[in-house]
């Protein structure tokens, strides 16, 4: 693959990282050889073109001007036709780059919601904070996996989603009496419920994704969070279950999405233990608070 043939130099010379490998391989879901073409009788069907258009061009024009004042020039390439299942992020110079694959948003377990929470998490690698992948070699532009998942509910999908009708969008989602539950304990607004909520199950789509891509036979559930405990932050891909825990926990934190997050603070713009939360915390399972 690629990422095997460019060495550190070539990297340092030519200014360009990688948060993902530049063929798709490994970008929000591990590496997986499934392909999923516009043909395919099985895929989703409410995912056209014309959908994974909108959802994209719903994200990037709430954050285009956002990475334009942090320096950055966002290009998102939009394979439609490709089977590909899986998306990346990527800087070459000056450019923020995300790439989006048809075949991720044809899969059936895919939703509107759970597509955007993807171009969200691709987002979050340039622009989601500490803590940041590390490299042996030169500093890591890259927000990480677990990062990235956690600012995409956190910071993005609620404003991307806030000047939507959320009531009438959340009452077709057979939303869980726990999340509900969990959501209305944390904001006494609506719209801020609404939004947890919305959050929360866009984050069951691509966690169900991460199940089907992995071969698991558990079914990740807001009932069961994971319960292991790293010793030091994993800059990896965590775990499914690991992943909707994370999802969940930036719908609740109370943290306005209006306050940044931080390159290198990491209880810069999140909820934090050190400071006092304990719900809407970014989960032992992939994170160690420093």
């Amino acid at each position: 693959m690629l990422r095997k043939l460019i060495t550190a130099s070539t990297l340092l010379a030519t200014m360009t990282g990688y948060a993902c490998t530049m063929d798709g391989a490994e970008g929000i879901v591990p590496e997986n050889d499934l392909w999923i073409s516009t043909s395919n009788k099985s895929a989703n069907k409410s995912m056209t073109e014309e959908v994974f258009n909108e959802v994209i061009d719903k994200v990037i024009n709430v954050y285009e001007p956002i990475v334009t004042a942090q320096g950055g020039n966002l290009k998102v390439d939009r394979a439609w036709d490709d089977g590909t299942v899986n998306a990346y992020a990527s800087r070459t110079g000056s450019n923020w780059n995300v790439f989006m694959f048809g075949g991720l948003a044809r899969h059936e377990a895919i939703t509107e919601d759970g597509f955007a929470l993807v171009v969200c998490h691709e987002i979050g690698h340039h622009i989601g904070g500490a803590p940041k992948k590390t490299s042996f070699w030169f500093p890591s532009w890259a927000t990480n996996e677990g990062q990235a998942d956690y600012f995409a509910t956190l910071k993005c999908l609620r404003k991307v989603f806030r000047s939507e009708d959320n009531k009438a969008i959340v009452a077709k989602l057979n939303v869980p009496s726990t999340v509900e539950a969990s959501c209305s304990a944390q904001f006494t607004a609506e719209e801020e419920r609404l939004l947890c909520q919305r959050g929360a199950m866009a984050g069951l789509s691509t966690a169900k994704l991460f199940q089907d891509l992995r071969g698991q036979t558990t079914t990740p559930d807001f009932t069961t969070p994971d319960t292991n405990i790293v010793s030091k932050t994993d800059h990896n891909h965590p775990d499914t279950q690991c992943r909707l825990d994370t999802y969940l926990a930036g719908a609740l934190c109370e943290v306005a999405d209006a306050i940044d997050v931080d390159n290198k603070d990491e209880s810069a713009g999140v909820c934090y233990r050190a400071l006092g939360d304990s719900t809407g915390v970014r989960p032992y399972c992939w994170f160690k608070p420093e």
